[in-house]
């Protein structure tokens, strides 16, 4: 909007429906489909993904009536769309037209046509095309009532995300040029004295291809940052072409969850609505878990905004080594899930299973039986049960914990071969965080490293390989008012051109944490010291992966030293008071496992003034929704055996109207949706004393 407010989805309901390819099918089953939708409580769908060979048959020869038709169908019926630009694929003629626009491999293997997304994102002729495509689109059917949301292209960076060939050569150096300005400059930043590559022509430079040996890390991160930004401008041309035909019309792009690829930060700041496409592994009894984090970061993108899971599966998907099919019950508590942790609808990939192609095994709310599916019976049955949480819709999720996640550290930390440990992971690192502070009950926003931080007493930092003075300085400002930070190992090492800090990690985190860190010192293979807690509960607990030699300053608190190895007796983790009485800045050299990060959390925790669950199952869930009135607590088992809690006595319970007891009993894929007055602080689910 003029005044960058956001643009809201045309919905006024709680999104429910699935992705439909009505191209798939001949022109007598629509009806049934709206129909069986209608049945199902779907209320919108997102088309036509990928039919752009079948909207634009040959160059300019455009074929809109079958889309006409399928629109103007689903709109009889109440059924609004989820427009997509169609743009997720060439078509085969362009791409035959235009061979060059194929993406190669880092190898300078030339992909061939056969698959989706079979193109360079820094390609002139596909963004030209994909310009007017987006446009045809727009002017085609920006007015049509039933458009809710536009959908730009599809899951950017799903299968290309990285392209190497001559034109993404010529876009990363020019990329380069706008970033520093001169070959000196770039020669300074990389550091190319450092065996030998200097750089003496623009002409010199190529995307980082494999060579010899380890590849310049500072050329590998900005060629990571370039690609990045390559895909957001593809993003950004259709969106600005969309805006300029329909400027009330909200648009966003899918998602998929926290990935590595694309700079999500910046993704969401073009965007209007946040959307997601999640799959949760049914397999893994743990799966909830690392799908919280990624819900975190979903509502975290756009400040705590309302988001939308636009993709999900009815049951089983077609990509796994062994696709295991969701047990009944579990899409439901799944898609509960999801809403609980902000996002206002719950739709599945896809709506009618497909006969053939790639996808015919992926599941769908109407199976490969029709109406006999067990999946549609049970996506109809949630959805008679969606339309009783009406009330949280708009709502948002009340927490006061956040994790940060800062691309340049995930890509530096990651993409170099020089590094001394390869098994030092910011992904593993970050989950295995948030899988502690879900265990004690806490839901968990993801934030920058430079904030804001002011809804936050707790911030927590698993990795911050790249760090400089502006991020050391929001970090110290949340200490210094209060908040406790928690720092991860390998934090501080480099600038943002990769070179090591003066003085060595942690760079300018130095005087915040209170350490200086001499040495890493990985674990080798096979091997699992051990860290040992001081203090009243001392306990020790293993560290298999990562330790460092650190030097404590004056007037930080040693809390734990390393138990075993060389670095017995040393400190492995600390606390440095900020300049408020009640803010601390920790610092964890070590990766611990679940159980010792379980216990030093639940210290940070009891230091930042927050509840923590004494009794621990990993299936429980809680996560409250709240406006200015009203706290809304999801309370969800993610297991197959019952759980009992306290709740609120008297709570309403959105799902079932009944008034809750003390203490609530939930059975298989169990779920509540309580609803009790706005309180201070968001009621905290625990176990009951009468669970076994």
């Amino acid at each position: 909007m003029a005044d960058g407010t956001p643009r809201a989805i045309r919905l006024d309901a709680l999104a429910y429906g699935g992705d439909y390819n009505p191209d798939q099918w001949p022109e007598s089953v629509w009806h049934e489909d709206a129909r069986l939708m209608r049945e199902a409580g779907v209320n919108i769908v997102s088309l036509p993904v990928f039919s752009w060979p079948q909207l634009e048959t040959a160059p300019g020869i455009f074929d809109w009536d079958w889309l006409d038709r399928v629109i103007d169908v689903l709109w009889a019926a109440g059924i609004r769309v989820d427009l997509a630009t169609a743009t997720a694929t060439p078509p085969s003629w362009l791409v035959r037209s235009h061979p060059e626009m194929l993406p190669c491999t880092e190898d300078g293997l030339r992909l061939e046509f056969g698959s989706r997304q079979a193109y360079c994102p820094s390609s002139p002729v596909w963004r030209e095309n994909v310009a007017r495509m987006a446009r045809a689109m727009a002017e085609r059917y920006g007015e049509h009532p039933a458009l809710a949301l536009w959908h730009v292209s599809n899951e950017y960076g799903d299968h290309v995300s990285r392209c190497w060939c001559p034109e993404s050569s010529a876009h990363f150096r020019r990329w380069l040029e706008a970033r520093y300005g001169d070959l000196d400059g770039l020669n300074a930043a990389w550091g190319v004295n450092v065996w030998g590559q200097r750089y003496t022509d623009w002409s010199h430079i190529e995307a980082p291809r494999r060579s010899t040996g380890p590849v310049n890390p500072t050329q590998l991160l900005d060629f990571e940052r370039f690609s990045s930004d390559a895909m957001l401008e593809l993003f950004q041309l259709e969106v600005d072409v969309l805006r300029a035909v329909t400027p009330e019309i909200a648009v966003t792009t899918n998602f998929m969850s926290i990935l590595r690829d694309l700079d999500y930060w910046d993704f969401a700041a073009v965007e209007d609505l946040v959307t997601d496409d999640a799959y949760p592994d049914p397999a893994d009894p743990l799966a909830h878990i690392p799908a919280a984090l990624n819900y975190g970061s979903m509502r975290s993108l756009k400040g705590g905004r309302p988001w939308l899971l636009l993709e999900q599966a009815p049951s089983g998907v077609s990509w796994r080594e062994v696709n295991v099919p969701k047990a009944p019950g579990q899409m439901r508590v799944g898609s509960l899930q999801a809403i609980a942790h902000g996002s206002d609808g719950a739709m599945c990939f896809q709506w009618r299973q497909a006969r053939s192609g790639q996808e015919k095994f992926h599941s769908a709310m109407l199976g490969h039986r029709g109406e006999r599916s067990r999946t549609f019976h049970e996506a109809k049955a949630f959805g008679a049960e969606l339309s009783r949480l009406e009330p949280v819709r708009g709502t948002r999720v009340r927490s006061r914990v956040a994790l940060v996640v800062d691309y340049d550290s995930w890509w530096g930390s990651s993409a170099a071969e020089s590094l001394p440990s390869q098994r030092l992971s910011w992904p593993a690192q970050a989950r295995a965080w948030h899988a502690a502070l879900h265990a004690l009950g806490h839901p968990v926003d993801t934030v920058r490293a430079i904030g804001p931080f002011d809804e936050y007493d707790l911030v927590v930092v698993p990795n911050l390989y790249l760090a400089d003075d502006a991020q050391a300085a929001a970090l110290a400002a949340f200490a210094d008012r209060g908040g406790q930070l928690v720092v991860g190992p390998f934090a501080g090492v480099v600038d943002a051109t990769e070179k090591v800090h003066d003085g060595g990690a942690p760079g300018p985190l130095r005087g915040l944490l209170g350490v200086e860190v001499d040495e890493p010192w990985p674990v080798p293979d096979g091997h699992a010291e051990r860290v040992a807690f001081e203090g009243a509960d001392a306990a020790a607990f293993a560290n298999p992966v990562w330790g460092e030699w650190i030097e404590v300053a004056e007037g930080a608190e040693v809390l734990a030293r390393y138990g075993s190895g060389e670095l017995a007796g040393r400190a492995a983790i600390t606390r440095r008071p900020a300049a408020s009485d009640d803010g601390a800045a920790w610092y964890v050299s070590a990766v611990l496992e679940h159980d010792g990060l379980v216990a030093l959390f639940r210290r940070v925790l009891a230091a930042a003034g927050l509840p923590a669950r004494e009794r621990l199952d990993l299936d429980l869930e809680a996560v409250t929704r709240a406006d200015d009135t009203t706290d809304y607590t999801f309370v969800l088992n993610h297991g197959r055996r019952d759980i009992t809690v306290d709740v609120p006595k008297g709570a309403l319970d959105l799902l079932t109207g009944d008034r809750a007891d003390r203490a609530l009993t939930l059975g298989r894929f169990g779920a509540a949706v309580l609803a009790t007055p706005r309180a201070e602080h968001a009621p905290f689910i625990t176990l009951s004393a009468t669970t076994d």
